[in-house]
């Protein structure tokens, strides 16, 4: 078939590589020229593994393009695909749907003959109805465009295989629609390949296919937040958190997906997904109903300040002028996404806090460097770490995991403290080096003294 994809941002030009690979001739539309060339040389603006390969060859072979015209993309395809960003609305829990609306009106104010127009941005539940009314009186030929609603699972790192071998895709259908049951054959032969390969179909209705994306978000932080809420009790009685979500994981009822403790989940999804539903569900008048998924994004924001409060307590109640090394700057590992990214989030306070921080990441120093100069940056794990007093380890790249502490023996000050944010160290191997080993959710990562963030506050505004 031929299809268009609006905005090629880190859904939109995966979506669009991707359906090149199934075998349709796609144009990818985005307003930004930059981001345009870089597509259009097969090359993708961001980091994920697999994505150039897939952009090298459909943009060789030609059947993937891209280009900024909505008039040529309402020439080219009949099907249309939504996939513009619906970030966090400034001053507000809400997504910011504006870029989404204006995309519909340029497109749809263009279309000439009958099209329909697949959304995947991920909005709140009831936007679909109402961009639905939208884009029947903008488009001049109000009926002949359909709207169904399709949305995104991916997960960073692992888009392409995401899209490609789905384990399920979710159409939303209007069933009041004339010519719905066509849209379902449309959409059912676009994904044809991974249908037939196992992917299952869930056919809903508009409200229920929206709610599937941020309840799915809202659900995974709720898991991250209660083994962290766990890896905060873990602390206190002297347990060990990873003991604990062993035993935990083997409850199929539980599973071990998302049951991994640490410094808390970032990304563009997660977070901003988390506090939508929130707010669209205040909307709706059942805010009561996720009043505890305010507590799951407070669980989060509390892992961040213990680190900070373990690297206070390690230096003495001050970090003013200590070098502290930071290993990591993704918010997880396999992408360069900083958006949220809580290594980046604790590394801005302790500089707040006066510390000299370096910071390491394999793939997201550029990044990091761009929204954060006033840090220092290394060029390998070694060079980060340097004469620093505490290593902070806060992102799990396997080269961390990997990384051997004799390399550090003859780096910098006796007594040096690693503080493993992710609990995935060998904690033997950095102790036997001569290290200070402390790890999230367990006693290693109690509090020995009354230095945390609070008391560093209030002796800054005493003295």
């Amino acid at each position: 078939m031929k299809i268009s994809v609006i905005g090629c941002g880190y859904l939109g030009a995966t979506h669009a590589a991707c359906m090149a690979e199934l075998g349709h001739d796609v144009l990818g539309i985005d307003t930004d020229a930059a981001k345009i060339a870089t597509l259009s040389r097969g090359r993708a603006p961001f980091r994920e593994d697999g994505l150039d390969d897939l952009l090298a060859k459909h943009t060789a072979s030609g059947r993937l393009r891209f280009g900024q015209s909505y008039a040529e993309a309402a020439e080219f395809a009949d099907v249309h695909f939504l996939t513009v960003g619906t970030p966090q609305l400034q001053g507000s829990d809400a997504h910011d749907l504006s870029c989404l609306f204006q995309a519909a009106e340029q497109l749809t104010a263009r279309l000439r003959r009958p099209s329909l127009i697949i959304g995947k941005s991920t909005v709140p539940v009831g936007t679909a109805a109402r961009l639905a009314q939208f884009i029947r009186r903008s488009a001049p030929i109000g009926e002949a465009v359909q709207l169904a609603w399709n949305p995104e699972f991916l997960r960073e790192s692992s888009a392409v295989a995401d899209t490609l071998r789905p384990d399920r895709i979710v159409l939303g259908l209007d069933r009041r629609a004339e010519g719905v049951q066509h849209a379902e054959q449309i959409i059912r032969s676009l994904y044809a390949p991974t249908i037939d390969a196992g992917a299952r179909v869930v056919v809903t209705d508009l409200a229920t296919a929206e709610l599937t994306k941020t309840a799915a978000n809202a659900f995974l932080a709720t898991k991250i937040s209660f083994i962290n809420a766990m890896a905060e009790i873990s602390e206190a009685a002297g347990a060990d958190i990873h003991q604990l979500t062993a035993a935990l994981a083997l409850d199929p009822r539980i599973g071990p997906g998302a049951l991994h403790s640490g410094i808390g989940f970032g990304g563009g999804c997660l977070p901003k997904d988390l506090r939508g539903l929130i707010s669209c569900a205040e909307q709706l008048g059942v805010g009561q109903a996720v009043s505890f998924l305010r507590e799951v994004d407070i669980i989060n924001a509390r892992r961040r300040d213990h680190v900070i409060d373990l690297v206070l307590d390690q230096c003495g109640g001050s970090v003013f002028g200590q070098p502290i090394a930071v290993w990591g700057a993704a918010f997880k590992p396999g992408t360069d996404d900083i958006r949220q990214s809580p290594a980046l989030a604790i590394a801005q306070e302790l500089h707040q806090h006066g510390a000299r921080i370096t910071v390491y990441d394999p793939a997201a120093v550029d990044n990091a460097r761009a929204a954060y100069p006033h840090l220092r940056y290394a060029r390998n794990a070694i060079s980060a770490v340097g004469d620093a007093r505490v290593l902070l380890h806060l992102t799990d790249w396997p080269e961390f995991a990997r990384f051997d502490p004799v390399l550090l023996a003859d780096k910098g000050e006796a007594q040096r403290c690693v503080i493993d944010g992710r609990g995935t160290l060998d904690p033997d191997r950095w102790r036997s080096a001569g290290w200070t080993y402390r790890a999230l959710g367990t006693a290693d990562a109690r509090l020995s003294t009354h230095h945390t963030r609070a008391a560093a506050y209030v002796s800054k505004a005493v003295a």
